[in-house]
């Protein structure tokens, strides 16, 4: 391959695709190497907004002519660098790539562009009795959520994003454009492709469409909040409704440094101790056993009553508050960057894995609040750190890796939805160990240049661009 091809020059062809609407002015380059995440700014070289399937394929040809990385990029709201531009290129932004193309609303389920995010999903569907479940908390794009296989506060009733997505148009590393699949809700038909691509964090191809499971609203919901003692009680109240099989719909872990944030950002006043925000769904009669059942599981468990929020603007409170944990967490030390982590673990050693680790972040001096999707195993950390001093910084990564650590040795993975991006790379090769060398396989048969994302998940044996 010859002399790498100038951004000047890039964009001069790539608005020959897309008519005008590539760019290299720096505040957009920058806006684009920025997420939520801890790891310092990577930004592209270019960015472009394309509208249609077409114009991705064209784009994605003329990257692997020029021999320039192609990075998608949705809402910016991933957590492990996912969407950062490592080795520079040409960032796909699907900013313009954002209708509902068409609802089956018979079938449950809808065609949607991987700009669109989950609130405008939801508000279109207003009108039909259906909705998208799947909340990662942030207003993330579908196009995100796909590409990192999120997850959220309601998978524990309705499962992540490889259980809801049916089907995917995908544009390859060489311009062609596949389906995974068709619409119906179950295939033997070969390989399972879409669940390839379902987490690869846009490291095989580019998704340009989605088909969506949907789910009918319920006939009734209801929230609650109960607190408890100790953070051991509340962990193991959370896992005996899951064990009961109570279909909860959402079952939120806060411990006491997380309700000291939220009551101070989002202006409540709840009891600062270890606290499981639960919601219900079905029918009146359903939703009311589910809570009686849950309620009395958690006064086994010593739980100080449950505080209910029947009303919508009543639970549209409290789910805000919980969706604003990491502002609520930043509070807590102003000036302060979220090192921000999860794993996973079975549900029978979230117990032990939890009151663990908030022994481990005490006896390090560190404030760290805890948000956890339990009735999946999965939590969050959010390590408040002064980047500017190094022994805190150093404290922090410490943790990180014997958090993770702990996870793996008890049969748990180091991210249960945040994906691995550039964060956790040095971590995927202990936990699965040889499967690594599998993933590189298929990532160098499908993109054997090494356009498509690279520096995410995995390094390779070789380098990329070649």
């Amino acid at each position: 391959m010859g002399a790498p091809v100038s951004a000047e020059t890039a964009v001069v062809r790539l608005n020959e695709i897309i008519g005008a609407r590539a760019t290299i002015a720096r505040g957009v380059l920058d806006d684009h190497g920025r997420s939520e995440a801890y790891h310092a700014s990577r930004p592209p070289d270019v960015v472009a907004f394309p509208e249609t399937t077409q114009q991705v394929a064209e784009i994605v040809k003329l990257c692997g002519e020029l021999g320039m990385p192609v990075v998608p990029f949705g809402a910016g709201t991933s957590l492990e660098g996912n969407a950062a531009s490592v080795a520079g290129g040409v960032c796909i932004d699907f900013a313009r790539m954002n209708r509902v193309l068409r609802v089956h609303d018979r079938d449950l389920d809808v065609v949607v562009q991987p700009g669109i995010t989950r609130k405008q999903l939801n508000a279109h569907l207003r009108d039909t009795g259906l909705f998208f479940p799947i909340d990662p908390g942030a207003d993330a794009s579908i196009g995100g959520m796909t590409s990192t296989r999120a997850s959220g506060t309601m998978a524990v009733r309705y499962g992540t994003m490889k259980d809801n997505v049916l089907a995917l148009e995908v544009v390859l590393p060489d311009g062609r454009v596949i389906r995974t699949s068709q619409r119906a809700r179950k295939s033997s038909a070969g390989y399972d492709l879409t669940r390839l691509f379902v987490g690869s964090e846009g490291t095989l191809g580019v998704i340009t469409e989605i088909t969506l499971k949907l789910h009918p609203w319920p006939q009734a919901i209801s929230s609650a909040v109960c607190s408890f003692g100790r953070l051991d009680q509340a962990i193991d109240a959370a896992i005996e409704v899951i064990q009961s099989g109570i279909p909860v719909a959402r079952m939120e872990l806060l411990d006491e440094v997380m309700m000291r944030g939220i009551n101070g950002y989002s202006k409540l006043g709840y009891r600062e101790a270890p606290t499981l925000f639960f919601e219900f769904h079905g029918t009146e009669a359903s939703v009311a056993e589910q809570a009686e059942l849950a309620e009395a599981i958690a006064a086994e468990h010593e739980g100080q009553g449950f505080q209910w929020a029947r009303a919508a603007e009543e639970r549209t409170k409290l789910w805000h508050a919980r969706d604003n944990t990491l502002y609520a967490g930043l509070s807590l030390k102003p000036g302060a960057k979220a090192m921000i982590t999860d794993v996973c673990v079975p549900i029978s050693r979230l117990t032990e894995c939890l009151t663990e680790t908030r022994r481990d972040i005490d006896a390090n001096g560190l404030i760290a609040p805890v948000v956890g999707h339990v009735g999946d195993g999965n939590f969050h950390l959010l390590i408040l750190i002064d980047q500017d001093n190094p022994d805190e910084v150093a404290r922090a990564k410490a943790l990180h890796a014997r958090l993770v650590a702990r996870a793996i040795a008890m049969e748990g993975t180091c991210t249960g939805e945040h994906g691995i991006g550039t964060g956790k790379i040095g971590f995927l090769q202990d936990e699965l160990g040889d499967a690594v060398d599998i993933m590189r396989g298929i990532k160098a048969s499908i993109d054997p240049k090494g356009i498509m994302n690279p520096g995410k998940i995995f390094l390779p044996n070789a380098p990329v661009l070649a």
